[in-house]
Protein backbone atom coordinates (compact mmCIF):
# COMPACT_ATOMS: atom_id res chain seq x y z
CA UNK A 1 0.00 0.00 0.00
CA UNK A 2 3.19 2.45 -0.17
CA UNK A 3 2.82 2.78 -3.23
CA UNK A 4 -0.42 4.11 -2.93
CA UNK A 5 -0.01 7.35 -0.77
CA UNK A 6 3.28 8.36 -2.94
CA UNK A 7 0.92 10.60 -5.23
CA UNK A 8 -0.68 11.91 -2.32
CA UNK A 9 2.93 12.94 -0.69
CA UNK A 10 3.76 14.74 -3.53
CA UNK A 11 0.51 16.85 -4.12
CA UNK A 12 0.95 17.48 -0.34
CA UNK A 13 4.47 19.31 -0.63
CA UNK A 14 2.99 20.54 -3.87
CA UNK A 15 0.08 22.18 -2.70
CA UNK A 16 0.17 26.30 -1.43
CA UNK A 17 1.38 26.37 2.36
CA UNK A 18 -2.43 26.26 4.39
CA UNK A 19 -0.75 23.58 6.20
CA UNK A 20 2.15 25.53 7.54
CA UNK A 21 -0.15 28.40 8.48
CA UNK A 22 -2.52 26.13 10.48
CA UNK A 23 0.92 25.32 12.23
CA UNK A 24 2.31 28.41 12.47
CA UNK A 25 -1.07 30.45 14.03
CA UNK A 26 -0.85 27.16 16.71
CA UNK A 27 1.94 28.45 17.48
CA UNK A 28 1.99 32.29 17.59
CA UNK A 29 -1.14 32.43 19.52
CA UNK A 30 -3.67 35.03 20.43
CA UNK A 31 -2.97 38.53 17.64
CA UNK A 32 -1.94 41.29 19.28
CA UNK A 33 -1.40 45.00 17.83
CA UNK A 34 1.49 46.74 18.77
CA UNK A 35 -0.78 49.46 19.93
CA UNK A 36 -2.47 47.56 22.92
CA UNK A 37 0.85 47.97 24.67
CA UNK A 38 0.04 51.29 25.08
CA UNK A 39 -4.00 51.18 25.01
CA UNK A 40 -6.20 50.24 27.33
CA UNK A 41 -6.75 47.00 28.68
CA UNK A 42 -10.30 45.84 30.05
CA UNK A 43 -9.45 45.98 33.32
CA UNK A 44 -7.26 49.88 33.05
CA UNK A 45 -10.45 51.46 34.77
CA UNK A 46 -9.46 49.25 38.36
CA UNK A 47 -5.76 50.16 37.71
CA UNK A 48 -6.21 53.80 37.61
CA UNK A 49 -4.72 55.88 39.98
CA UNK A 50 -7.13 58.91 41.01
CA UNK A 51 -5.41 61.43 43.47
CA UNK A 52 -7.00 62.18 46.51
CA UNK A 53 -6.00 65.60 46.18
CA UNK A 54 -5.84 68.49 43.49
CA UNK A 55 -6.33 67.43 40.02
CA UNK A 56 -4.05 68.47 37.16
CA UNK A 57 -5.37 68.28 33.50
CA UNK A 58 -2.24 66.64 32.31
CA UNK A 59 -3.32 63.85 34.60
CA UNK A 60 -6.48 63.79 33.93
CA UNK A 61 -6.52 63.77 30.26
CA UNK A 62 -3.35 60.68 31.12
CA UNK A 63 -6.41 59.06 33.33
CA UNK A 64 -9.18 59.45 30.20
CA UNK A 65 -6.78 57.75 27.81
CA UNK A 66 -5.55 55.24 30.10
CA UNK A 67 -8.62 53.89 31.23
CA UNK A 68 -11.91 55.00 29.23
CA UNK A 69 -14.61 52.17 28.19
CA UNK A 70 -14.95 53.31 24.91
CA UNK A 71 -11.28 53.78 24.20
CA UNK A 72 -10.91 50.20 24.75
CA UNK A 73 -13.76 48.92 22.62
CA UNK A 74 -12.15 50.98 19.29
CA UNK A 75 -8.50 49.13 20.43
CA UNK A 76 -10.48 45.55 20.40
CA UNK A 77 -12.21 46.49 16.94
CA UNK A 78 -8.56 47.44 15.89
CA UNK A 79 -7.04 44.00 17.15
CA UNK A 80 -10.29 42.37 15.38
CA UNK A 81 -9.08 43.99 12.04
CA UNK A 82 -5.90 42.64 12.17
CA UNK A 83 -6.96 39.11 12.68
CA UNK A 84 -9.40 39.77 9.77
CA UNK A 85 -6.37 40.36 7.50
CA UNK A 86 -4.47 37.02 8.38
CA UNK A 87 -7.65 35.41 7.59
CA UNK A 88 -8.37 36.97 4.46
CA UNK A 89 -4.83 35.95 3.69
CA UNK A 90 -5.44 32.12 4.06
CA UNK A 91 -5.43 29.99 1.34
CA UNK A 92 -8.50 27.38 0.62
CA UNK A 93 -8.29 24.20 2.92
CA UNK A 94 -7.58 21.06 0.52
CA UNK A 95 -10.00 18.17 0.39
CA UNK A 96 -9.12 14.71 1.01
CA UNK A 97 -11.45 11.89 -0.63
CA UNK A 98 -11.93 8.43 -0.24
CA UNK A 99 -14.15 6.15 -2.62
CA UNK A 100 -14.39 2.06 -2.46
CA UNK A 101 -16.46 0.73 -5.27
CA UNK A 102 -17.30 -3.05 -4.54
CA UNK A 103 -17.37 -4.61 -0.93
CA UNK A 104 -16.45 -8.40 -2.21
CA UNK A 105 -12.25 -8.71 -1.57
CA UNK A 106 -11.26 -9.65 -5.19
CA UNK A 107 -13.41 -6.85 -7.13
CA UNK A 108 -12.74 -4.30 -4.91
CA UNK A 109 -11.64 -0.68 -5.83
CA UNK A 110 -10.15 1.85 -3.39
CA UNK A 111 -9.61 5.88 -4.91
CA UNK A 112 -7.98 8.09 -2.58
CA UNK A 113 -8.15 11.39 -4.09
CA UNK A 114 -6.52 15.16 -2.80
CA UNK A 115 -8.23 18.10 -4.13
CA UNK A 116 -6.70 21.75 -4.11
CA UNK A 117 -8.84 24.98 -4.75
CA UNK A 118 -6.85 27.74 -6.89
CA UNK A 119 -8.28 31.04 -6.64
CA UNK A 120 -8.31 32.79 -9.97
CA UNK A 121 -9.11 36.53 -10.54
CA UNK A 122 -7.08 38.06 -7.64
CA UNK A 123 -9.59 37.30 -4.93
CA UNK A 124 -7.16 36.35 -1.65
CA UNK A 125 -5.18 40.26 -2.88
CA UNK A 126 -9.04 41.68 -3.35
CA UNK A 127 -9.60 40.72 0.11
CA UNK A 128 -6.89 41.03 1.52
CA UNK A 129 -7.35 44.90 0.35
CA UNK A 130 -10.57 45.17 1.36
CA UNK A 131 -9.39 43.73 4.98
CA UNK A 132 -6.32 46.07 5.28
CA UNK A 133 -8.81 49.36 4.23
CA UNK A 134 -11.23 47.78 7.31
CA UNK A 135 -7.91 47.76 9.41
CA UNK A 136 -7.19 51.63 8.46
CA UNK A 137 -10.65 52.86 9.58
CA UNK A 138 -10.31 51.04 12.96
CA UNK A 139 -7.32 52.74 13.64
CA UNK A 140 -8.56 55.70 12.03
CA UNK A 141 -11.56 55.61 14.59
CA UNK A 142 -9.27 54.41 17.53
CA UNK A 143 -7.28 58.02 16.59
CA UNK A 144 -10.47 59.50 16.40
CA UNK A 145 -11.85 58.31 19.74
CA UNK A 146 -8.56 59.14 21.67
CA UNK A 147 -8.97 62.73 19.95
CA UNK A 148 -12.91 63.24 21.06
CA UNK A 149 -12.29 61.59 24.98
CA UNK A 150 -9.15 64.34 25.18
CA UNK A 151 -11.46 67.12 23.60
CA UNK A 152 -14.43 65.70 26.32
CA UNK A 153 -11.78 65.45 29.13
CA UNK A 154 -10.37 69.40 28.71
CA UNK A 155 -13.65 70.64 28.24
CA UNK A 156 -14.62 68.44 31.85
CA UNK A 157 -12.15 69.61 33.30
CA UNK A 158 -12.87 73.69 32.81
CA UNK A 159 -16.34 72.61 33.54
CA UNK A 160 -14.86 72.08 37.12
CA UNK A 161 -12.41 74.40 37.43
CA UNK A 162 -16.01 77.49 36.45
CA UNK A 163 -18.00 75.50 38.76
CA UNK A 164 -14.77 75.94 41.52
CA UNK A 165 -14.83 79.81 40.90
CA UNK A 166 -18.51 80.23 40.93
CA UNK A 167 -18.69 78.46 44.33
CA UNK A 168 -15.82 80.55 45.66
CA UNK A 169 -17.91 83.55 43.89
CA UNK A 170 -20.86 82.34 45.87
CA UNK A 171 -18.96 82.43 48.88
CA UNK A 172 -17.93 85.73 48.66
CA UNK A 173 -21.32 86.52 48.19
CA UNK A 174 -22.89 85.09 50.91
CA UNK A 175 -19.54 86.53 53.28
CA UNK A 176 -20.53 90.36 51.97
CA UNK A 177 -24.38 89.46 52.13
CA UNK A 178 -23.38 88.81 55.84
CA UNK A 179 -21.65 91.97 56.45
CA UNK A 180 -24.34 94.28 54.93
CA UNK A 181 -26.48 91.91 57.35
CA UNK A 182 -24.22 93.29 59.91
CA UNK A 183 -24.06 96.86 58.97
CA UNK A 184 -27.87 97.31 58.60
CA UNK A 185 -28.65 95.62 61.89
CA UNK A 186 -25.83 97.77 63.45
CA UNK A 187 -27.88 101.06 62.11
CA UNK A 188 -31.18 99.98 63.54
CA UNK A 189 -29.63 99.02 66.64
CA UNK A 190 -28.64 102.53 66.60
CA UNK A 191 -31.47 104.23 65.31
CA UNK A 192 -30.27 105.74 61.97
CA UNK A 193 -32.41 103.25 59.96
CA UNK A 194 -35.98 101.55 60.10
CA UNK A 195 -35.91 97.98 60.43
CA UNK A 196 -37.00 97.34 57.01
CA UNK A 197 -33.32 98.04 56.30
CA UNK A 198 -32.21 94.94 58.16
CA UNK A 199 -34.89 92.73 57.13
CA UNK A 200 -34.41 93.51 53.61
CA UNK A 201 -30.77 92.81 53.96
CA UNK A 202 -31.80 89.40 55.58
CA UNK A 203 -33.93 88.31 52.69
CA UNK A 204 -31.00 89.50 50.00
CA UNK A 205 -28.52 87.10 52.04
CA UNK A 206 -31.07 84.38 51.92
CA UNK A 207 -31.28 84.41 48.27
CA UNK A 208 -27.79 84.46 48.02
CA UNK A 209 -27.28 81.29 50.27
CA UNK A 210 -29.70 79.87 48.06
CA UNK A 211 -27.22 80.98 44.91
CA UNK A 212 -24.21 78.99 47.36
CA UNK A 213 -26.40 75.75 47.39
CA UNK A 214 -26.85 76.11 43.76
CA UNK A 215 -23.11 76.37 42.98
CA UNK A 216 -21.83 73.78 45.32
CA UNK A 217 -24.76 70.96 43.68
CA UNK A 218 -23.04 72.39 40.11
CA UNK A 219 -19.51 71.50 41.43
CA UNK A 220 -20.82 68.15 42.70
CA UNK A 221 -21.97 67.20 38.83
CA UNK A 222 -18.94 68.29 36.83
CA UNK A 223 -16.80 66.85 39.28
CA UNK A 224 -18.78 63.15 38.81
CA UNK A 225 -19.09 64.03 34.57
CA UNK A 226 -14.89 64.61 34.76
CA UNK A 227 -14.27 61.45 36.78
CA UNK A 228 -16.98 59.39 34.58
CA UNK A 229 -14.12 59.39 31.78
CA UNK A 230 -11.83 57.23 33.52
CA UNK A 231 -14.48 55.10 34.65
CA UNK A 232 -14.58 56.12 38.53
CA UNK A 233 -18.76 57.14 39.66
CA UNK A 234 -17.50 58.52 42.88
CA UNK A 235 -14.44 60.92 42.15
CA UNK A 236 -11.51 60.95 44.70
CA UNK A 237 -9.93 63.88 43.86
CA UNK A 238 -11.02 67.23 45.76
CA UNK A 239 -10.52 70.16 43.15
CA UNK A 240 -8.52 71.03 39.55
CA UNK A 241 -5.72 73.44 39.76
CA UNK A 242 -5.59 75.65 36.78
CA UNK A 243 -6.47 79.50 35.97
CA UNK A 244 -9.40 79.45 34.59
CA UNK A 245 -9.40 83.06 33.82
CA UNK A 246 -6.77 82.68 30.45
CA UNK A 247 -8.69 82.12 27.63
CA UNK A 248 -7.88 79.46 25.25
CA UNK A 249 -5.58 80.41 22.32
CA UNK A 250 -7.41 81.22 18.75
CA UNK A 251 -6.83 79.35 16.02
CA UNK A 252 -6.22 81.03 12.69
CA UNK A 253 -8.23 80.64 9.50
CA UNK A 254 -4.85 78.95 7.48
CA UNK A 255 -4.35 76.59 10.81
CA UNK A 256 -8.10 75.14 10.65
CA UNK A 257 -8.29 75.16 7.08
CA UNK A 258 -4.99 72.65 6.86
CA UNK A 259 -6.70 70.43 9.67
CA UNK A 260 -10.17 69.54 7.98
CA UNK A 261 -8.78 68.20 5.23
CA UNK A 262 -7.26 65.21 7.99
CA UNK A 263 -10.39 65.60 10.66
CA UNK A 264 -11.78 62.18 12.13
CA UNK A 265 -14.85 62.35 10.38
CA UNK A 266 -13.36 62.86 7.28
CA UNK A 267 -10.59 60.57 7.56
CA UNK A 268 -13.33 57.71 8.14
CA UNK A 269 -15.69 59.16 5.28
CA UNK A 270 -12.67 58.64 3.33
CA UNK A 271 -11.54 55.18 4.56
CA UNK A 272 -15.05 54.18 4.12
CA UNK A 273 -14.52 55.11 0.37
CA UNK A 274 -11.57 52.81 -0.15
CA UNK A 275 -13.25 50.37 1.54
CA UNK A 276 -16.17 49.91 -0.80
CA UNK A 277 -13.53 50.53 -3.72
CA UNK A 278 -11.84 47.65 -2.49
CA UNK A 279 -15.37 45.30 -2.11
CA UNK A 280 -16.65 46.17 -5.42
CA UNK A 281 -12.82 44.75 -7.14
CA UNK A 282 -13.49 41.55 -5.06
CA UNK A 283 -17.12 41.01 -6.03
CA UNK A 284 -15.11 41.66 -9.38
CA UNK A 285 -12.95 38.97 -8.96
CA UNK A 286 -15.79 36.33 -8.01
CA UNK A 287 -17.01 36.62 -11.42
CA UNK A 288 -13.73 34.39 -12.35
CA UNK A 289 -14.61 30.93 -11.07
CA UNK A 290 -12.44 29.07 -9.65
CA UNK A 291 -10.74 26.15 -10.16
CA UNK A 292 -10.03 22.80 -8.52
CA UNK A 293 -6.69 20.80 -9.03
CA UNK A 294 -6.95 16.96 -7.63
CA UNK A 295 -4.15 14.33 -7.40
CA UNK A 296 -4.80 10.39 -5.93
CA UNK A 297 -4.39 7.12 -6.90
CA UNK A 298 -7.07 4.24 -7.80
CA UNK A 299 -6.25 0.48 -6.50
CA UNK A 300 -7.94 -1.81 -9.01
CA UNK A 301 -8.05 -5.26 -9.58
CA UNK A 302 -5.64 -7.07 -11.84
CA UNK A 303 -7.27 -8.06 -14.76
CA UNK A 304 -7.55 -12.00 -15.36
CA UNK A 305 -4.54 -13.39 -16.40
CA UNK A 306 -2.33 -10.74 -15.29
CA UNK A 307 0.30 -10.33 -12.68
CA UNK A 308 -0.93 -14.07 -11.75
CA UNK A 309 -4.04 -11.89 -10.53
CA UNK A 310 -1.96 -8.98 -7.58
CA UNK A 311 -4.23 -5.62 -7.87
CA UNK A 312 -2.21 -2.97 -9.32
CA UNK A 313 -2.53 0.79 -8.90
CA UNK A 314 -3.11 4.05 -10.90
CA UNK A 315 -2.88 7.75 -10.87
CA UNK A 316 -5.77 9.74 -11.08
CA UNK A 317 -5.60 13.37 -12.11
CA UNK A 318 -8.30 15.38 -12.55
CA UNK A 319 -9.43 19.10 -13.40
CA UNK A 320 -12.75 20.85 -12.11
CA UNK A 321 -14.21 24.09 -13.54
CA UNK A 322 -17.54 25.51 -12.89
CA UNK A 323 -19.29 26.93 -15.41
CA UNK A 324 -20.59 30.40 -14.49
CA UNK A 325 -23.98 29.92 -16.32
CA UNK A 326 -26.50 30.97 -13.95
CA UNK A 327 -24.80 32.93 -11.55
CA UNK A 328 -22.58 35.10 -12.95
CA UNK A 329 -22.11 37.43 -9.43
CA UNK A 330 -23.95 40.24 -11.26
CA UNK A 331 -26.17 41.63 -8.27
CA UNK A 332 -23.54 41.17 -6.23
CA UNK A 333 -21.18 43.36 -8.60
CA UNK A 334 -23.98 45.95 -9.15
CA UNK A 335 -24.48 46.42 -5.07
CA UNK A 336 -20.73 46.86 -4.35
CA UNK A 337 -20.39 49.69 -6.84
CA UNK A 338 -23.94 51.32 -5.52
CA UNK A 339 -22.67 51.11 -1.78
CA UNK A 340 -19.15 52.98 -3.25
CA UNK A 341 -21.09 55.30 -4.71
CA UNK A 342 -23.20 56.03 -1.76
CA UNK A 343 -19.99 56.26 0.55
CA UNK A 344 -18.50 59.16 -1.91
CA UNK A 345 -21.87 60.77 -0.76
CA UNK A 346 -21.46 60.53 2.64
CA UNK A 347 -17.95 61.77 2.18
CA UNK A 348 -19.15 64.94 0.51
CA UNK A 349 -21.88 64.98 3.48
CA UNK A 350 -19.36 64.60 6.22
CA UNK A 351 -17.25 67.49 4.18
CA UNK A 352 -20.21 69.86 4.52
CA UNK A 353 -21.51 69.07 7.74
CA UNK A 354 -17.64 69.40 9.53
CA UNK A 355 -17.22 72.89 7.43
CA UNK A 356 -20.83 73.93 8.93
CA UNK A 357 -19.63 72.82 12.57
CA UNK A 358 -16.20 73.95 12.70
CA UNK A 359 -17.84 77.24 11.37
CA UNK A 360 -19.92 77.34 14.37
CA UNK A 361 -17.93 76.47 16.81
CA UNK A 362 -15.39 78.92 15.96
CA UNK A 363 -18.02 82.05 16.01
CA UNK A 364 -19.11 80.87 19.47
CA UNK A 365 -15.05 81.02 20.40
CA UNK A 366 -14.83 84.21 18.60
CA UNK A 367 -18.05 85.73 20.70
CA UNK A 368 -17.24 84.15 24.29
CA UNK A 369 -13.17 85.38 23.57
CA UNK A 370 -14.45 88.90 22.94
CA UNK A 371 -17.37 88.35 25.33
CA UNK A 372 -14.66 87.54 28.48
CA UNK A 373 -12.07 90.67 27.26
CA UNK A 374 -15.16 92.66 27.48
CA UNK A 375 -16.14 91.99 30.33
CA UNK A 376 -12.98 91.50 31.77
CA UNK A 377 -11.45 95.09 30.77
CA UNK A 378 -14.66 97.62 31.16
CA UNK A 379 -16.99 95.92 33.39
CA UNK A 380 -15.33 93.89 36.11
CA UNK A 381 -13.12 97.13 37.40
CA UNK A 382 -15.78 99.74 37.45
CA UNK A 383 -18.31 97.47 39.37
CA UNK A 384 -15.74 96.72 41.40
CA UNK A 385 -14.80 100.39 41.90
CA UNK A 386 -18.32 101.00 42.13
CA UNK A 387 -19.08 97.78 44.95
CA UNK A 388 -16.65 99.20 47.31
CA UNK A 389 -17.59 103.12 46.99
CA UNK A 390 -21.16 101.84 48.00
CA UNK A 391 -20.62 99.86 50.78
CA UNK A 392 -18.08 102.31 52.37
CA UNK A 393 -20.79 104.98 51.88
CA UNK A 394 -23.14 102.44 53.25
CA UNK A 395 -21.35 102.11 56.79
CA UNK A 396 -20.79 105.88 56.54
CA UNK A 397 -24.14 106.68 55.93
CA UNK A 398 -23.75 108.48 53.13
CA UNK A 399 -25.70 105.99 50.65
CA UNK A 400 -28.93 103.89 51.68
CA UNK A 401 -29.00 100.05 51.88
CA UNK A 402 -30.82 99.62 48.46
CA UNK A 403 -27.75 101.95 46.73
CA UNK A 404 -25.33 99.24 47.93
CA UNK A 405 -27.09 96.27 47.53
CA UNK A 406 -27.87 97.04 43.92
CA UNK A 407 -23.72 97.64 43.42
CA UNK A 408 -22.99 94.53 45.06
CA UNK A 409 -25.69 92.87 42.76
CA UNK A 410 -24.05 94.53 39.45
CA UNK A 411 -20.60 93.44 40.83
CA UNK A 412 -21.98 89.64 41.33
CA UNK A 413 -23.99 89.75 37.74
CA UNK A 414 -20.52 91.13 36.15
CA UNK A 415 -18.63 88.20 37.75
CA UNK A 416 -21.17 85.69 37.07
CA UNK A 417 -21.06 86.36 33.11
CA UNK A 418 -16.96 86.74 33.15
CA UNK A 419 -17.14 83.04 33.98
CA UNK A 420 -19.91 82.12 31.83
CA UNK A 421 -17.86 83.75 28.59
CA UNK A 422 -15.13 81.77 30.42
CA UNK A 423 -16.80 78.74 30.50
CA UNK A 424 -18.24 78.81 26.67
CA UNK A 425 -14.84 79.76 25.31
CA UNK A 426 -13.20 76.76 26.48
CA UNK A 427 -16.55 74.51 25.63
CA UNK A 428 -15.98 75.69 22.30
CA UNK A 429 -11.93 75.04 22.31
CA UNK A 430 -12.57 71.67 23.25
CA UNK A 431 -15.32 71.29 20.12
CA UNK A 432 -13.05 72.34 18.21
CA UNK A 433 -10.59 70.28 19.08
CA UNK A 434 -13.41 67.22 18.74
CA UNK A 435 -14.31 67.78 15.30
CA UNK A 436 -10.41 68.60 13.91
CA UNK A 437 -8.98 65.54 15.66
CA UNK A 438 -6.54 67.57 17.83
CA UNK A 439 -4.55 64.21 19.86
CA UNK A 440 -1.47 66.40 20.28
CA UNK A 441 0.02 66.10 24.20
CA UNK A 442 0.08 69.90 24.43
CA UNK A 443 -1.86 71.06 27.55
CA UNK A 444 -3.60 74.33 27.45
CA UNK A 445 -1.44 76.75 29.32
CA UNK A 446 -4.01 78.22 31.03
CA UNK A 447 -3.80 75.07 33.31
CA UNK A 448 -0.16 74.83 34.28
CA UNK A 449 -0.18 77.59 36.54
CA UNK A 450 -1.99 77.65 40.31
CA UNK A 451 -5.36 78.52 40.04
CA UNK A 452 -6.35 82.48 40.50
CA UNK A 453 -9.66 83.85 41.33
CA UNK A 454 -11.43 85.41 38.43
CA UNK A 455 -11.03 89.10 38.85
CA UNK A 456 -12.31 89.83 42.27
Amino acid sequence: MRTLFVPLAVLAMAAPPAFSQVAQAAQAGPLHSQSSMSAPSGTAAARVQEPAGPLTLRSAVAMALQANPGLSSALREQEATEAAIVQAGAWPNPTLDAQLEDLRRDNRTTTLQLSQPIELGGKRAARVTAAERARDQAASALAGRRAEIRAATVTAFFDVLTAQERLRLAQDSVGLAQAATRAAANRVAAGKVSPLEETKARVAEAGIRVELMQAEGTLRSARQQLAALWGNPSPRFTQVDGAVDQLPTMASAQDIASRLADAPVVRQARLEVERRKALAELERARRIPDVTVSLGAKRVPASEGENGGSRRNQVVLGLSVPLPIFDTNRGNVAEALSREEKARDDLAAAELQLGTDVAQATERLRSAHATAETLQRDALPGAESAYKAATKGFELGKFSFLEALDAQRTLFQVRAQYLLALADAHRAAGELDRLLGNEGEAIPAATLTTATPAAR
